[in-house]
């Protein structure tokens, strides 16, 4: 394997090379669960899923281990259950669950390790100990604080200078702080949020704490990966190398950090506050879970990715071109195993998760089906489908891929009753009877594609239907 990596520490690309190859160790930021989560919060769980796919192939895949934590503890997570007048973790429950269907139906492979925070306390609370006991936090009014001035590095991750640290942060200046940057480890509660006891009183963890606790427990003082959105670079990212390397007597927390960039939404940053987010959940009602993984991988990984009704349209015009040429070779029966990835996919996936490129690997793959002699179909079929599997696409039935197009279910059987009635008035040459039949089918979305072996029909979006 020649893996290549964009390291966000280094500003560099680097041939990956774990610290261990039998414990390949990797960190993925997972949901704060207190609603269903925008379609920009699913992009890291499929490109960085893509990636251990990666070195579990690689390495084995008893020696890789994977953890994408769930954060529930979180002032979001009071604020709803509050609103909504029930306990904490009736609020994530529910979305935890929901994140994990949604993200599942992505084909987002699960991860092998998924803590929760509330599950780590005590962990959490080891680790604010051994930070004061060292020197690197302390104590004030219920508080446990880390101080960013007994880290020389900090910032060195982000590239910020101390002023945009503090304006980045939109930090509280309090007056138990010993300097503005300071940043909570553990806070105190009041009677009626959730609240563990701790050496400085009954309280709960800030969030920075939670996954360098988390990851130390699961993946030990230093991983190989750690991943995230560029939005969490800072400050979250940024306080766990603080505080984990300063509680690991300045070990390296994480060897490679990997960010994706930010969806935009008709160019413009998609976000909670402009009221342009877009839920997983509710995309998933709408359009088939594959375009929408395809359009979350369309574009390089750490590059912004743009949502628009053009861009999906344009993804959904790509598939339907790679499940017709499936379609065409429906006559030809294959199986498809690991081994028959082609080794120009893994290439472009080694390149930095060049999924671009690996999209372009499966156009080819795609126009060589049809171009394919008699004897070479099994072969260019058997390696366009071992391709996209791996890419976690083209895994349905063309024919029913062809008949969902996201919206309502279509009848099948009054489909095909129309299609034998059509036909049977083509053959009479009562061709009025014929394109009536036509445009009935028409004001549903379904059009009508004839062919050497008849008839065959799919479910499109009301404009093209109407083109």
């Amino acid at each position: 394997m020649s893996l290549h990596l964009y390291n966000t520490r280094t500003r560099q690309t680097e041939e990956f090379a774990p610290l261990d190859p039998q414990r390949v160790t990797m960190y993925l930021c997972g949901p704060t669960v207190y609603n269903y989560v925008h379609i920009g919060n699913a992009r890291g769980p499929v490109v960085f899923g893509l990636l251990v796919r990666l070195l579990k192939r690689a390495y084995g895949a008893q020696h890789v281990v994977y953890a994408r934590n769930v954060t529930d503890v979180d002032d979001k997570i009071n604020d709803a259950a509050a609103k909504s007048g029930v306990p904490i973790d009736v609020i994530t429950q529910k979305y935890a669950a929901a994140y994990n269907e949604d993200v599942g139906k992505l084909g987002v492979d699960a991860p092998d390790v998924v803590p929760y925070a509330t599950t780590h306390i005590p962990q959490i609370i080891a680790m604010c100990e051994r930070l004061i006991a060292l020197g690197h936090a302390y104590a004030a009014e219920g508080h446990v604080l880390f101080d960013v001035s007994s880290y020389a590095d900090y910032g060195h991750l982000s590239g910020r200078s101390r002023e945009d640290m503090l304006d980045g942060a939109r930090v509280e200046i309090a007056p138990y702080k010993k300097n503005a940057a300071d940043f909570v480890l553990w806070k105190p509660s009041t009677p009626e949020l959730p609240g563990w006891d701790s050496p400085w009183g009954r309280g709960r963890p800030g969030w920075h704490i939670e996954c360098s606790a988390m990851s130390e427990a699961h993946l030990g003082e230093t991983i190989d990966i750690h991943a995230g959105g560029n939005d969490l670079m800072f400050p979250h990212h940024e306080n766990e190398v603080a505080q984990s390397t300063c509680a690991h007597g300045g070990k390296v927390f994480a060897r490679w950090w990997l960010h994706n960039g930010m969806l935009t939404f008709a160019g413009k940053k998609m976000s909670k506050s402009l009221g342009n987010t877009l839920e997983l959940h509710t995309l998933l009602q709408t359009y088939p879970p594959e375009l929408l993984r395809y359009m979350l991988m369309k574009a390089h990984y750490r590059q912004p990715l743009d949502w628009s009704d053009e861009s999906i349209a344009q993804a959904r015009a790509t598939l339907d071109g790679w499940y017709g040429a499936l379609r065409d070779l429906s006559d030809v029966e294959v199986a498809v195993s690991d081994d028959a990835v082609p080794r120009e996919l893994i290439a472009a996936l080694e390149d930095d998760l060049n999924t671009p490129e690996a999209f372009g690997v499966v156009a080819h793959l795609a126009a060589a089906t049809r171009r394919a002699a008699q004897e070479d179909r099994k072969a260019a079929k058997q390696a366009l489908l071992a391709a996209a599997k791996f890419l976690g696409l083209l895994q349905q039935n063309p024919e029913a891929w062809f008949k969902n197009a996201g919206g309502d279910e279509i009848d099948a059987a009054w489909v095909e009753r129309l299609l034998s009635e059509r036909a049977e008035a083509r053959q009479r040459k009562d061709f009025a009877n014929a394109d009536r039949i036509r445009k009935e089918l028409a004001a549903k979305n379904i059009v009508i594609e004839d062919g050497p072996q008849g008839a065959r029909w799919k479910v499109v979006k009301a404009d093209e239907c109407a083109a």
